[in-house]
């Protein structure tokens, strides 16, 4: 009976030591770099919609525009809804090509979004003449 105790108390041992070197090893695996680069997206959005929109929208854009440029730059990506907000300044500021651009980029780089985008696009395209 000894011996058979002594077998299931090192068993119990090695499963428990095994379960501790796998927890810490899980435990010391680098975190993961965020998917996307917000910088100050998010405040911005919160500052529009604070101001109901009254924030000028050309200083929203010049920054969102650098911000852009810099997270492009850096081989990052933009979070969702980034090239939409954009096109709603752009709208706001009646430059429709640029409008134009950032919804169909956000259609792109964001599937999903497809079907509102594309309803956003049909009131910024010019009807063809035929």
């Amino acid at each position: 009976m000894e011996a058979r105790a002594m077998r299931t108390a090192v068993r119990r041992l090695l499963a428990l030591s095994t379960a501790l070197a796998c927890a810490a090893l899980t435990g010391c695996a680098a975190p993961r770099p965020p998917l996307y680069a917000w910088n100050d997206y998010q405040p911005q959005v919160y500052q529009y919609l604070k101001d109901d929109g009254s924030t000028a929208a050309e200083d929203q854009l010049l920054r969102l525009e650098e911000n852009q440029q810099k997270v492009l730059g850096e081989g990052k990506a933009l979070p969702p809804g980034y090239r939409a907000h954009m096109a709603l300044l752009y709208s706001k500021t009646g430059n429709n090509e640029k409008t134009v651009q950032q919804l169909a980029e956000e259609k792109v780089h964001f599937p999903e979004s497809a079907i509102f985008m594309d309803t956003l696009l049909q009131s910024f395209t010019v009807p063809s003449k035929h």
